[in-house]
């Protein structure tokens, strides 16, 4: 089980006032299709809220305490029958075929015929960091970055 200090639980209770329950535990229980649905959200999402339908207190801690034990996630609240879970979320290696150099990337752009009747073009084309391609699929660049004239002025 993760370790969490008073300050980094009070920052995950805010940031899941927000978030709306992702699991909900009905009358069966824990089983272990919740369990890897619990898994897989944790994964997603990092933070997330979980739902217990059942009046007993003492069952809904008992099931708060077995989900954090068997995931490994931190234990954030437990208010009624909400329980907010957290586990830092894995980094997934992503590799992007398209990305030639640093800011390089490759963009598929489809234009449709001015008649309509014939086939769309279809061009690849190398954009920059700085670059992004319209709606219209024409590619615009990033206006310059505007100076302080007074920084301009202290500089110089």
């Amino acid at each position: 089980m993760i370790k969490l200090t008073p300050a980094e639980r009070a920052a995950l209770r805010a940031e899941a006032h927000g978030l709306n329950p992702v699991v909900m535990i009905g009358e069966a229980g824990l089983t272990e299709a919740v369990m890897k649905e619990i898994d897989a959200s944790l994964d997603a999402h990092g933070l997330i809220k979980v739902r217990v339908f059942g009046d007993e207190r003492e069952a809904r801690i008992a099931i708060y305490e077995r989900v954090c034990e068997e995931l490994e996630a931190a234990p954030v609240q437990h208010i009624g029958k909400l329980l907010v879970l957290y586990r830092p979320k894995k980094e997934a290696v992503k590799e992007r075929s398209t990305r030639t150099g640093k800011g390089m990337r490759e963009v598929t752009i489809v234009k449709p015929s001015p008649s309509g009747t014939k086939k769309p073009t279809v061009t690849k084309v190398l954009l920059k960091g700085n670059e992004r391609v319209t709606a219209g699929g024409n590619i615009k660049r990033a206006k310059p970055r505007q100076a302080s004239t007074k920084k301009n002025a202290l500089n110089k």
